[in-house]
């Protein structure tokens, strides 16, 4: 295919004078002829990738099956990672718990926008790309907060917000954290403190398929230890079903919305619930998102 094309330039390449210690010289031809050869494959490996991307977007493009309710992304199905197949948008990346989340606050009465976000004192931990557009705009205060990040406006421990004041926030949104911290239920209690009478925390975990009780090991400080037993080398814990009696214990009033608050359609089109269950033995197949209220009064 470029075999001509490669001779023509591996001739003029050779007569093409280069500088090399202030003195023109001739470029070798076999030298040239190398270089040119290498240029070519290079551009036929990037013809080759751009073709097979332009299929695969077309094969993706109809039937349009799914959607995702943050990027507006549709197609035939969505992408796979590691664990889940068919969960993630080709475009924003967004998962099953991103979808879940939003579209809760889209149509679920009572966890709307409006009931939680608009014109309200967010504060927002481990921030992500995602959910900061669509929080920000709506609130009338939007701070981030992160305990390892530098991008954030406050850097805290979730267990421990001194720089907080007690009641000063309407609602604080915490996706898949509490997993990451030493002491989950002292978590909980200081989100308690810092909420609004009546104030929100909207909260996500991982929680293994069928597993009742949480549970964490202190013990376990090696990375890949924590990789094997918990499913991520940062995490401490994995949560189970007690997960809305915990918050319980601490004071809240809990709501748990998952797929089954949604029509079956609905569900389909959003992928809100893993179209192919995952058979990793630590995999979250059924997500839930976690509305703490704390009372009022």
């Amino acid at each position: 295919m470029y075999g001509g094309a490669v001779r023509a330039a591996c001739v003029a390449a050779a007569l093409r004078p280069f500088p090399r210690d202030g003195r023109q010289r001739m470029m070798p031809a076999t030298m040239a002829g190398g270089q040119e050869v290498r240029m070519a494959t290079a551009q036929k490996s990037r013809i080759g990738k751009n073709v097979k991307l332009k299929l695969r977007n077309l094969y993706l493009r109809f039937p349009k099956n799914v959607e995702c309710n943050i990027c507006r992304w549709s197609g035939r199905h969505f992408n796979s990672d590691e664990w889940h197949p068919q969960t993630v948008c080709w475009k924003c990346r967004s998962l099953v718990r991103h979808r879940l989340l939003v579209e809760t606050l889209n149509r679920i009465e009572g966890v709307t926008w409006k009931d939680l976000v608009d014109g309200k004192r967010v504060l927002h931990f481990s921030p992500e790309r995602l959910t900061t557009p669509l929080l920000q705009p709506r609130a009338s205060s939007y701070k981030t907060a992160d305990f390892l990040r530098t991008d954030t406006d406050l850097q805290i421990d979730l267990t421990n917000m001194p720089s907080v004041p007690s009641g000063s926030v309407d609602l604080l949104l915490a996706a898949d954290v509490l997993e990451h911290v030493p002491d989950h239920l002292q978590g909980m209690r200081e989100i308690l403190r810092v909420l609004a009478p009546g104030g929100t925390a909207i909260l996500t975990v991982p929680q293994q398929d069928n597993l009742e009780k949480t549970w964490g090991d202190p013990s376990l400080t090696d990375p890949q230890d924590r990789l094997r037993t918990f499913g991520q080398e940062d995490h401490v814990r994995i949560f189970g079903n007690d997960m809305p009696d915990l918050l319980q214990s601490v004071g809240f009033q809990v709501r748990v919305v998952d797929a089954d608050s949604f029509p079956k359609d609905v569900v389909q089109k959003y992928v809100l619930f893993p179209p192919v269950l995952s058979k990793h033995p630590l995999a979250t197949n059924h997500r839930r998102v976690f509305f703490a209220k704390k009372p009022e009064g």
